[in-house]
């Protein structure tokens, strides 16, 4: 009887092996951009987007389980999205409430911050709360900026569109930032918090809306959009 080739049954064996990692790895990929949080469990579901996601179909956001949308407004002192104003019509019209969001940016003033959101963002008592997005760290500022600077220069940008808007914002607070400058203890605001398919437990408390998915495969979009839920 003829013995069998041990290096023949390596090299089927690991390809065996490689077939099934990269089976595996493939429906991981699928079910990642496919995947939404269940809506017995989380009733309240929508997007944000940003002029980066290109032409939304709002029609079809809402036809397909959006309830609302949260669109970028402003970033830092200056910037805009150029998509707001068209985004916040259409998705109106599409019977979707909406939110606007800033990015914050801690080197520069607060008060120019939020010169610029107003600007961007008139009072409108049928939206959602503004939202603060809270990433970008102080470290690269060209004037070096405290953390206690930071913490006080965010209160007081809070205020000024809070006094605009007459509504409490919202913290869309990363990890990174929250491990920095521990906010969800020193402001008490809702949150809303972000993690890929696994709730984020990160703030030390509760959270009110959820990123559960930052790349979702969506009939709305070309491309994929943030699906968020809201706490029930």
């Amino acid at each position: 009887m003829a013995r069998k080739n041990p290096r023949r049954l390596r090299t089927r064996l690991f390809g065996a092996v490689l077939l099934l990692a990269l089976a595996g790895g493939g429906y991981l990929w699928w079910d990642l951009h496919h995947w939404q949080p269940p809506r017995a469990a989380y009733p309240m579901q929508g997007l944000e987007v940003s002029a980066e996601d290109g032409e939304i179909d709002w029609t079809a956001a809402k036809a397909t389980g959006a309830d609302f949308a949260y669109l970028d407004a402003s970033a830092s002192a200056f910037a805009r999205d150029p998509a707001f104003v068209k985004n916040a019509e259409e998705a109106r019209a599409a019977k979707l409430q909406i939110g606007a969001v800033h990015r914050y940016d801690p080197c520069q003033p607060a008060d120019k911050q939020a010169a610029n959101f107003v600007t961007v963002v008139a009072r409108d008592k049928a939206s959602l709360p503004p939202a603060v997005e809270l990433d970008i760290l102080a470290d690269d500022c060209p004037i070096k900026v405290s953390d206690a600077m930071v913490l006080s220069e965010l209160t007081t940008f809070l205020n000024q569109i809070e006094t605009h808007t007459g509504k409490p914002a919202m913290l869309k607070l990363s990890r990174t930032f929250e491990g920095r400058y521990h906010v969800a203890k020193g402001i008490d605001r809702n949150l809303w918090l972000l993690g890929d398919r696994f709730q984020p437990d990160y703030a030390g408390r509760p959270w009110t809306m959820w990123t559960a998915n930052s790349a979702l495969n969506h009939a709305a979009a070309a491309g994929p959009v943030q699906w968020v839920v809201v706490q029930p």
